[in-house]
C-alpha cells in the first residue's frame, strides 16, 4: 500500500498530477480544489494517498492530509460513491465541510457536488451522520498535518539539487484542530458526541473563523434547553 508521496511536481493534467519520487513519476489523481493548492511544476510536494486496486486498473489518490483521506476513505463505503464522486464532493466541500454538512443533515450543501443527485446525498447524509464525530475529532491529532500540503522534505531528492522549500509556517489551530478541541471539551461536560458534534458543526459554519473557545460558547448556546 502506497500511504503516501514526497517527490517534484513534474506536471499537473486536468484531474491529476504527475509526482516525480526519485526519478520515478506517480500519477495521482486529485480534487480540483487539491489541484489548484499545489506548488508550481519543480517545486516539492507531499501528498497522503489512497491506492484503488482493480482487477484491470490501478489509481492513486491525493489528499493534503489525513483528515481529507478519512473523509474519502468513508465516502467511498458509500454506495453509489465511487472514487470520482468522493472527490467532487471534497473538491466542492472541503474536509471540514463535508463534516459540517454530514453533521448537520445538509442534504443540499452535498447534493452541489458535480454528479451527486438527491438520492446519493441523503445516502451519505444517513450512513455517515454517527461517523462524523469520529472524523472531527481526527482534527485535534491532526492539527500540524492540516496546515500545508508541503511539510518537511529531503534537501536532495534525486541526483539533481531540487528547489528549496519555504521555511514551514509556525503551527497554528487550525479549523478542524478547533473542532475537535471543542468536542472534546463538550464531550467532558457530559454531551452525546452526536449532539456536540452537531452544534459545533453549527457554531463553525456561522462563525468559519472562531477559535475553540469562541466554538464552545457558541455550541453551549446552542444545546442551551430553549423556552
Amino acid at each position: 500500500m502506497i500511504g503516501k508521496l514526497t517527490g517534484r511536481v513534474d506536471y499537473r493534467g486536468e484531474d491529476h498530477v504527475l509526482i516525480d519520487v526519485r526519478g520515478v513519476g506517480y500519477i495521482v489523481y486529485c480534487s480540483d480544489r487539491v489541484l489548484a493548492s499545489l506548488p508550481r511544476n519543480g517545486e516539492s510536494v507531499s501528498l497522503y494517498t489512497d491506492l484503488l486496486v482493480r482487477e484491470d486498473l490501478m489509481q492513486l489518490f491525493g489528499f493534503p492530509t489525513l483528515l481529507e483521506k478519512e473523509w474519502h476513505r468513508l465516502l467511498m463505503s458509500v454506495q453509489g460513491i465511487g472514487a470520482k464522486a468522493s472527490l467532487a464532493i471534497l473538491g466542492t466541500l472541503g474536509p471540514e465541510g463535508v463534516g459540517r454538512a454530514i453533521t448537520l443533515g445538509d442534504v443540499n450543501a452535498i447534493k452541489a457536488a458535480k454528479g451527486i443527485g438527491p438520492k446519493t446525498a441523503q445516502r451519505v447524509v444517513i450512513e455517515l451522520k454517527d461517523k462524523a464525530p469520529g472524523v472531527m475529532a481526527l482534527g485535534g491529532t491532526l492539527a500540524q498535518a492540516s496546515g500545508t500540503v508541503v511539510a518537511e522534505v529531503e534537501d536532495v531528492i534525486d541526483d539533481t539539487p531540487a528547489p528549496k522549500a519555504k521555511p514551514a509556517p509556525k503551527p497554528v489551530q487550525t479549523s478542524a484542530a478547533a473542532q475537535s478541541d471543542a468536542l472534546s471539551a463538550l464531550s467532558n461536560l457530559g454531551y452525546a458526541p452526536s449532539e456536540a458534534a452537531s452544534a459545533i458543526a453549527q457554531a463553525a459554519q456561522d462563525a468559519p473563523e472562531a477559535d475553540t473557545a469562541a466554538l464552545i460558547r457558541a455550541a453551549l448556546k446552542l444545546l442551551a434547553p430553549k423556552g
